[in-house]
């Protein structure tokens, strides 16, 4: 990027992806808790069998990242719709007590 095009852009950020992070992590299960100032998103790896479930990732946003999250999820999920059809939704929630404290959510 030249120095023309850094000052058209002021506000541009420069970010890196590791290696290690780019792989992912899987994930089939997200519990969700929030306090007044923030909400916290326990990405949870279930798998068939396995009594215990592991929590693989913990991020921790403003409640304003949040609602921004929320927005941008939605207009990913037209975006895919529109390319790959209707993904359809399993209602039933899994068949054990998930309540890790707090006020909870699951997605």
């Amino acid at each position: 990027m030249s120095k023309e095009e850094k000052k058209d852009n002021p506000n541009q950020i420069n970010i890196e992806l590791s290696e290690e992070v780019a792989e992912g992590i899987y994930s089939n299960l997200v519990m969700i808790a929030h306090s007044n100032s923030e909400f916290v998103l326990d990405f949870i790896r279930l798998m068939p069998g396995v009594p215990k479930a592991k929590v693989k990732s913990r991020i921790v946003v403003t409640p304003e990242h949040a609602k921004r999250l929320l927005e941008a999820l939605k207009d990913n999920i037209e975006k895919y719709e529109s390319a790959f059809g209707t993904i359809k939704s399993n209602s039933e929630a899994p068949k054990f007590p998930m309540n890790f404290g707090g006020t909870v959510g699951e997605a």
